[in-house]
């Protein structure tokens, strides 16, 4: 749910910024209009100087790449020059003085020819892995051999050698460093937050308004409506005169979410597209439901669950990814308990097994009315998703616009939520055909009034009639394209259940009469395969849903993002 903010306006004398700001930033429960790039030479400087440290390690371990990458080059021109041996091309200027050009080449073994040797002016360098000669020929004269000549080596190899040594000391001493800085790595982590928080105030200082001729600053901040005995307590102990008030829409407070441990494991998700204006609704509550079993829908497969589980308890122990870490279990056991109930481990039908046998009623049924039972189910997912986005969505319009100028949105809910709900009904006997139908009738002659003469309120009749219409037509070929996109739900599953299928099969094949060869090469091709399935799976089981969720759901419900986030000014 979103916060309820409290807007308070601080005044105070010009001489007074710095000590305020610092106050408030001890106190670390105001949101202050501030600044968030560097607006002046100050300021950038605050900010390099911050990210020296945040990088002082990493820019190390790149000097030593780069070194490493100069090590590997010069070994490989090494390699090209040691077949000619140690030499000064200097040596060379008395002959090519006397009228002589020497003639460099490098060909394999077999293109050379023995004979060579008795037409030419050659001399054999070097005979390993290739044959390194030279042949001596006057100026002029153009390359009498039927083989390519390479370019004359420019130095000797020694000299390369020398600086491969040269690199190797300033790696070791570059590696050492980068040893060193690491041991220091929470004292830079220290600097880091520190200069970080010098930034913060000090672009919260010049975020001032002045007025007086610039005698007097205002500052506009935002707390949560809860802390306000609290921080008021506090700043009267400072002595600041400010104004408090109950946030507006219109002052476009930041947006802050309050929820339970499991629904903040989404808010990620939701700020990924945008939090919610104030006068909107939290859709992570939402979120948390639908993507968690979109997700293992998608995913399908209760082997595959058990093993991204174990992957976030592995998570735990990262300190680099241990905040990820209850989102990827509580993903995994959402996957492990859809997988069982879609009777899927690592793409075998344990409903098959006589071990569930006594179970087995709880497994989705592989028909459902004819049809696909997983794919039945997907569409029925998606048309309590969409239903439930339009009961929110006429809530909020009723909420913030009233019931009169919602009528229209009153009317299309009406029409397909309550449509829907009589046909459950009927489908489970607890309405006749009869009563369905007049019901319907009745529901579809309400509904019409609010969709084509009352959808938007104090307009012509005629003009809301014509709109109601192309409304009418839009919404008619949209929600029926909504709801088939749910079929990617079950699409995904299918395709990962039986591309994992496809890799047992193999590991079946291989595997033969069961001899060592080939049980480590079935182990090894399940391993492979079902490792490479679980990478795909996961990738489309996260990307899919979100699409569900970011397009079909929040349109439907009317959410629009767009809202900042709520961070108060602190030191930490």
């Amino acid at each position: 749910m979103i916060s309820k903010m409290t807007r308070y306006a601080f005044i105070l004398l010009s001489g007074e910024k710095e000590g305020f700001i610092r106050s408030l930033q001890e106190i670390g429960l105001v949101d202050i209009t501030r600044s968030e790039k560097p607006v002046d030479d100050r300021s950038a400087a605050l900010l390099q100087r911050a990210e020296s440290h945040h990088k002082v390690i990493s820019d190390a371990q790149a000097v030593c790449t780069g070194i490493s990458s100069e090590i590997t080059a010069l070994r490989k021109e090494a390699d090209a020059l040691r077949p000619w041996g140690a030499f000064d091309p200097k040596s060379f200027e008395p002959l090519l003085a006397a009228g002589y050009r020497l003639h460099y080449y490098a060909i394999a073994p077999k293109q050379f020819r023995q004979e060579w040797l008795d037409e030419y002016p050659i001399q054999i360098v070097s005979e390993k892995p290739k044959v390194h000669f030279v042949a001596i020929l006057p100026e002029g004269e153009d390359n009498p051999l039927p083989v390519a000549e390479m370019p004359a080596p420019a130095y000797s190899y020694t000299a390369v050698e020398e600086r491969i040594a040269e690199a190797e000391a300033r790696l070791q001493d570059e590696t050492a460093r980068v040893e060193a800085l690491k041991a220091r790595e929470a004292e830079f982590e220290d600097d880091f937050r520190r200069d970080m928080a010098d930034l913060d105030r000090y672009l919260a200082t010049v975020a001032a308004n002045p007025a007086a001729e610039d005698t007097i600053v205002t500052y506009t901040g935002y707390a949560l409506t809860s802390d306000d005995a609290v921080l008021r307590e506090k700043l009267d102990a400072l002595g600041v005169f400010y104004l408090a008030e109950p946030a507006t829409v219109e002052d476009t407070p930041p947006i802050a979410l309050k929820n339970n441990r499991f629904v903040r494991m989404f808010e990620v998700l939701t700020d990924m597209y945008g939090r919610p204006s104030y006068d909107g609704f939290d859709p992570t509550p939402f979120l948390s439901i639908f993507f968690l079993l979109f997700f293992a829908m998608c995913m399908g497969d209760a082997g595959y669950g058990l093993i991204l589980t174990i992957l976030g308890c592995l998570l735990l122990k990262s300190k680099g990814m241990r905040d990820l870490a209850p989102l990827v279990i509580t993903l995994g056991v959402a996957t492990t308990v859809v997988g069982f109930f879609l009777h899927t481990f690592f793409s075998m039908d344990i409903s098959q097994w006589a071990m569930f046998e006594p179970i087995k009623g709880i497994f989705l049924p592989a028909k459902i009315a004819g049809y696909d039972g997983a794919m039945i189910l997907s569409i029925l997912i998606g048309i309590v998703h969409l239903c439930l986005a339009m009961i929110i969505k006429t809530y909020q319009a009723t909420r913030n616009h009233g019931f009169f100028a919602s009528l229209g949105t009153w009317g299309w809910t009406l029409l397909i939520v309550g449509g829907v709900a009589v046909g459950a009904f009927a489908l489970a006997g607890v309405i006749d055909a009869a009563l369905t139908k007049w019901i319907l009738i009745g529901l579809g002659a309400v509904s019409a009034l609010g969709i084509l003469f009352f959808n938007t309120p104090h307009r012509n009749p005629l003009i809301n009639f014509g709109s109601g219409l192309w409304d009418t037509y839009n919404t008619a070929t949209g929600v029926l394209s909504d709801v088939l996109s749910y079929l990617r739900l079950y699409a995904l599953g299918l395709a990962g259940a039986m591309l994992g299928y496809a890799f047992n099969d193999l590991g079946l094949m291989i595997l033969g009469d069961g001899d060592v060869g080939g049980w480590i090469f079935c182990i090894l091709i399940l391993i492979i395969g079902h490792t490479l399935n679980i990478a795909m799976c996961a990738l489309g089981a996260f990307v899919h849903p979100l699409r569900l969720n970011f397009l079909e759901f929040f349109k439907n419900s009317g959410y629009e993002g767009g809202g900042r986030n709520f961070k108060p000014l602190t030191n930490k």
